[in-house]
């Protein structure tokens, strides 16, 4: 039992890791909005706008870490299954 916890609080771990790196890996706090600069095409000036987009940042990284260290830790409150030797 202790060992399919620390499995399973490894994975969130790695998952959570996988997750932040591939939506963007922000390391400032989470975004819904990220700006974008444009040029108009008649005149060259330069403009920002805003699009939605979801960018996780540290803060989720770090509850998920938290979660997983958790229950790892927990696992160390468990007991063993005893076998009984017929």
């Amino acid at each position: 039992m202790k060992r399919t916890i620390r499995t399973i609080a490894l994975s969130i771990a790695v998952l959570a890791t996988a997750a932040w790196i591939v939506m963007g890996a922000n390391r400032g706090f989470t975004k819904t909005t990220v700006p974008k600069k444009i040029v108009d095409e008649v005149t060259g000036n330069e403009g920002v706008i805003y699009e939605d987009r979801f960018v996780p940042g540290v803060e989720l990284l770090g509850a998920a870490l938290l979660g997983a260290g958790a229950l790892a830790g927990a696992s160390f409150f468990v007991k063993n299954k005893t076998k009984i030797k017929a």
